[in-house]
């Protein structure tokens, strides 16, 4: 299938360069299936758009503050954002540590390139081996814990489509979050307050929490010509023993498994699909893959011909054209800080 089936004209007016006051207030597009119009409704509204007996699955990882801005000695400019570590240290042990990395500008940045913070000390940064794909090992040597070091000198990895400064770092982050490890958030995610939650509980719909470390692996454009060709990066997942038995549970009873977010539907299906609670997946959903656990999906709405779009059409097929035609039409606001779908699977 060629990429670009997944194209749409996505104007610049669309992006949400800042997240509404309210978390809950954004906008909800509710899928009813090819023949019935869409309902246009409010996250605020989800309790009363599922059904007792629904089993709402979140994915509880945490952003970490990745994003780097450091110098060569020359006082040359660096951004360094942290993917993914490449040892099993812990985030509150100080010294040395090994991470994949982007930094920029790459071809500056030959193996043992020093940098650091502009001002203030207790960070360097090597940079080391090309590890393809633009990506770089680093070696970080700090004093203090790592987790500390990072909330000192870092900020929220905001994608390049966001230009506006962030006046709540916790804005980018779901109320839900748990262990800090991603280089980005969950965005559906970002909609929920614990009082959505608290009125999905009260109306008899389950929670049920998984982890996905959000990576490259999730916001890596697509490059290739056909959708075949693409290759995704590992990225690890968690899926407790009680998550999947609460969706077996779910599924026998008639209720519907819920994901919020594509990164909790990659978790669920990749612990399908490979019979393991944790590990690394380079699940890729696309064209006929058959479904194993979710049936409906809160997202919001994604860049032309990511892979994102692509879970998309194997999920509803090719009407989320119309639906994006819809949004766009009536005004709802597009990506990370954008309004929400929720889709139910063909």
């Amino acid at each position: 299938m060629e990429t670009s089936a997944f194209d749409y004209e996505l104007p610049e007016s669309a992006i949400a360069q800042h997240p509404l006051a309210e978390r809950d207030a954004a906008r909800l597009l509710v899928d009813q299936g090819t023949e019935v119009a869409p309902l246009n409704r409010n996250v605020r509204d989800l309790a009363e758009l599922l059904e007792p007996g629904d089993l709402l699955v979140l994915n509880t990882t945490r952003v970490l503050p990745a994003r780097l801005a450091l110098c060569k000695e020359t006082g040359a400019a660096v951004e360094v954002l942290l993917l993914e570590r490449l040892d099993g240290a812990s985030l509150s042990d100080s010294g040395t540590s090994r991470w994949e990395a982007l930094v920029r500008p790459g071809r500056k940045l030959p193996p043992g390139t020093v940098v650091r913070p502009v001002e203030g000390t207790g960070l360097e940064v090597v940079i080391e081996d090309d590890l393809g794909d633009g990506r770089r090992a680093v070696t970080i040597d700090v004093d203090g814990p790592l987790l500390d070091v990072l909330e000192r000198f870092g900020v929220m990895p905001l994608p390049p489509y966001i230009t506006e400064v962030l006046a709540e770092q916790e804005r980018y982050q779901t109320v839900f979050a748990e262990r800090p490890a991603s280089a980005a958030a969950p965005t559906a995610g970002l909609h929920l307050t614990s009082e959505v939650l608290a009125r999905c509980t009260e109306r008899g719909i389950v929670r049920a929490d998984v982890e996905l470390v959000v990576g490259l692996g999730t916001f890596r454009p697509i490059a290739s010509d056909q959708i075949e060709d693409h290759v995704m990066h590992g990225e690890f997942f968690r899926v407790p023993q009680e998550t999947l038995d609460a969706c077996a549970r779910t599924k026998a009873n008639g209720g519907r498994v819920v994901a919020v977010g594509t990164t909790a539907v990659r978790a669920l299906e990749s612990a399908a699909a490979f019979g393991m609670t944790e590990g690394r997946t380079e699940l890729f959903i696309h064209g006929d893959y058959e479904f194993a656990i979710v049936d409906r999906l809160m997202t919001n709405f994604h860049l032309p011909k990511s892979s994102l779009i692509v879970m998309i059409d194997a999920f509803i097929g090719a009407r989320w054209r119309d639906l994006y035609a819809d949004a766009l039409r009536d005004g709802y606001r597009f990506l990370s800080f954008g309004d929400a779908m929720l889709l139910t699977r063909q």
